[in-house]
């Protein structure tokens, strides 16, 4: 594993990288780190993975002025060309919606897309939650929103990571930086999603409760970006981090049909 920091925008993104082989760039959802991707072994597959933390979470800095979804689109597009381009990139939540306005702005750095739970427009639970994210309750409220947020299976280290996931939000600057980030519109990701010109493939865990029907919503966003989907039973939105085999065996194969053109 090497890891790494990208600059961008006067501040700098953690990206951490595993094996060899064509660029796979992972990004997680807001409240979350690159740990979220822990499980899923790509690099075992031949591909050089990449995940980064997004803009003020995990190891990333704080020293940002915008934490949107086309701040994070920039940012996906600095690590891939720090790290040579192309890149298949797997958003999950928001960094969904990132990773389409890359993909639609530079579709030369971008030769697929993954979006797993994806949010790319503005609606759901998730957008009455930025309301309640606020200080002085809003640790209380994410941290009892974020625990719902998983399926009844999920790794034996899934409790460490939930711990991890909190301690990270209490560094210095870190929930500043996450209330700003919750306040994004997915309008600019809505808008794109047409555009999208590259293979992409929809995962969605038919149980995610950020969305009042998941199967619907997947179907809807891979229509906009004429992609396919695939629903992951008994999952929720985070299906990478509660089904990483089921995740698995559903991403391989899609890119290394990318591989082979």
């Amino acid at each position: 594993m090497n890891t790494m920091r990208v600059n961008n925008d006067g501040g700098s993104i953690a990206v951490e990288v595993h094996g060899d082989g064509p660029l796979v760039l992972c990004v997680p959802g807001m409240g979350e780190s690159r740990s979220s991707f822990r499980h899923l072994c790509l690099a075992e597959s031949g591909f050089r993975v990449a995940i980064l933390d997004l803009r003020g979470h995990g190891d990333s800095s704080v020293d940002f002025e915008d934490y949107d979804d086309p701040a994070t689109a920039r940012d996906i597009l600095a690590v891939i060309s720090h790290l040579g381009g192309p890149a298949t990139v797997i958003g999950n939540s928001m960094g969904a919606a990132a990773a389409v306005i890359a993909a639609t702005e530079y579709p030369d750095a971008v030769n697929g897309l993954v979006l797993i739970g994806p949010f790319v427009r503005d609606h759901g639970p998730a957008a009455a939650l930025r309301f309640a994210l606020m200080k002085p309750w809003g640790p209380i409220v994410w941290t009892m929103y974020h625990r719902k947020l998983f399926g009844d299976i999920t790794p034996d280290d899934h409790a460490e990571h939930l711990t991890l996931t909190r301690q990270l939000l209490k560094r210095p600057g870190r929930w500043r930086a996450f209330e700003r980030t919750a306040r994004t519109s997915h309008a600019p990701a809505e808008a794109a999603l047409p555009k999208v010109n590259v293979p992409t493939l929809v995962i969605m865990g038919d149980k995610d409760p950020d969305f009042r029907d998941p199967e619907a919503e997947a179907i809807w966003v891979a229509g906009n970006t004429r992609g396919r989907h695939t629903m992951i039973p008994g999952a929720r939105h985070y299906p990478m981090a509660e089904q990483p085999e089921a995740v698995s065996s559903v991403i391989t194969p899609f890119l290394k049909e990318i591989t082979n053109g």
